[in-house]
């Protein structure tokens, strides 16, 4: 068996860790892949937004499965180039994965098909959008409706932050064309969590819940990033008066009135979702509302969820890659917790410089794992090669050990100027009893 995994990031490497476990016979090529992965699979340089060289490269090389990591070039409509050529690829089509390309559609389809999520409105020019702001007050979050890598939402405290967030995206352009609708939401309180599910069209089969970091600094100060790490299973916040919020049921809600309508509400737009299907919740007082969708796993939720899955995925992906079914089908969790740690570059979220020379030691799989994200190899020297590093993943029997190992596997990593959070998982440890802690 050919496998091909499309994209070069740490939830790439976390996703060829787990299909060589999973099909240890299979031969794996990654496009374009990098240093970590390299070690596991054959890397090809293709870049992973160039989808005809990919159907190219999958045709030449009798390619069984495809497997696309990043939202890019399943917006971009690889599936749907890949199923024209009978080639079978695990991912949404280009108008299903609008759920993730297009917030504004996104948040459309949650209104028509009653999908619990904030109130909001979308924009086009900015004179509107400004006076929506006016109408509605602080606190509210802007968000680009387009792709983003993850930094198109900024959460507003007041009316001047929430003009200029408008200004940012819609008249300076910041991210570009992604900026030019925006969606304008109110803000929720609660606890966020992420929200996995496997895909057929018709059913969502649910992975382990997780919980990632977007903020730069500890205790979740300072600018959004792609991620600077993440645990799983995230626990559920106790018991709110008259609501069943154990983990089972909230799972359960979610899958219930979130993702079950979604995937009715594609497949009778004739837009059947086949894939990893990612639901950022909020989990308020009135339940789970939709935060955001994304049309593929997350980064760096992948390096934990990943790991925790004992059961065999390459079966259900060429299902699915197939047109098949995915009855009766679901995954085992491990036992136990992991945990990520993010290693970044000085700088980042802003300008960063590259080519900070890595030493990584060698390491005990069962016990902490190491998810290249941006690195290149400079002769034999391994280098930084962007904002986001490395992702180191502790593995342990829970939260409080597998965050250890994190920690101590990220602090024996030896490159200069690089940063890291060293209190992933601070909501679960806050929220434990104390003799749990």
């Amino acid at each position: 068996m050919r496998i091909l995994v499309v994209g070069g990031g740490g939830r790439e490497h976390a996703m060829v860790d787990k299909l060589a476990g999973d099909a240890p016979e299979a031969e794996i090529l990654a496009a374009p892949g990098n240093p970590g992965i390299a070690r596991l699979a054959t890397c090809v340089p293709v870049a992973a937004d160039d989808i005809a060289g990919l159907a190219a490269l999958a045709e030449d090389r009798s390619v069984d499965l495809t497997v696309v990591g990043p939202e890019v070039p399943l917006a971009a409509g690889i599936a749907d180039l890949f199923a024209a050529r009978g080639l079978p690829l695990f991912g949404p089509g280009a108008n299903a994965a609008r759920i993730e390309s297009s917030k504004a559609f996104a948040k459309r389809l949650m209104r028509q098909h009653g999908v619990p999520t904030a109130e909001f409105a979308d924009f086009a020019t900015p004179v509107k959008a400004h006076g929506y702001v006016d109408e509605k007050g602080a606190p509210i979050v802007i968000k680009a409706s387009g792709l983003a890598a993850g930094k198109g939402a900024i959460v507003c405290e007041t009316l001047e932050q929430a003009h200029a967030a408008v200004d940012e995206l819609m008249v300076e352009s910041r991210f570009g064309t992604a900026g030019e609708t925006v969606v304008i939401e109110e803000f929720m309180e609660g606890v966020e969590f992420s929200a996995f599910f496997l895909c057929d069209g018709e059913r969502a089969v649910p992975l382990l819940p997780s919980r990632d970091y977007k903020r730069i600094g500890e205790g979740d100060v300072g600018l959004n990033t792609g991620g600077m790490g993440a645990y799983a299973p995230a626990g559920v916040p106790g018991d709110a008066p008259g609501t069943d919020r154990t983990a089972d049921a909230v799972l359960e809600r979610i899958h219930r009135e979130i993702a079950l309508p979604v995937l009715e509400g594609l497949a009778a737009a004739d837009s059947a979702y086949r894939g990893f299907l990612y639901a950022g919740v909020m989990l308020t007082d009135a339940g789970p509302r939709v935060v955001e969708f994304n049309c593929r796993l997350g980064d760096p939720e992948a390096q934990v969820v990943l790991p925790m899955t004992a059961g065999d995925l390459v079966a259900p992906m060429l299902a699915v890659a197939r047109g098949e079914s995915l009855a009766g089908w679901r995954a085992e969790p491990r036992t136990g917790s992991a945990l990520t740690t993010v290693i970044a570059s000085a700088g980042y979220p802003g300008p960063y410089d590259a080519g900070v020379e890595l030493t990584i030691p060698d390491l005990d799989s069962s016990t902490a794992r190491v998810y290249h994200a941006g690195t290149a190899m400079d002769g034999d020297r391994l280098v930084s090669a962007g904002g986001r590093v490395l992702a180191v993943t502790g593995l342990g029997v829970d939260l409080e050990e597998a965050g250890d190992r994190s920690r101590e596997t990220a602090a024996a990593i030896a490159g200069d100027g690089l940063v890291w959070r060293r209190d992933i998982g601070w909501h679960e440890r806050a929220a434990a009893p104390a003799a749990a802690r």
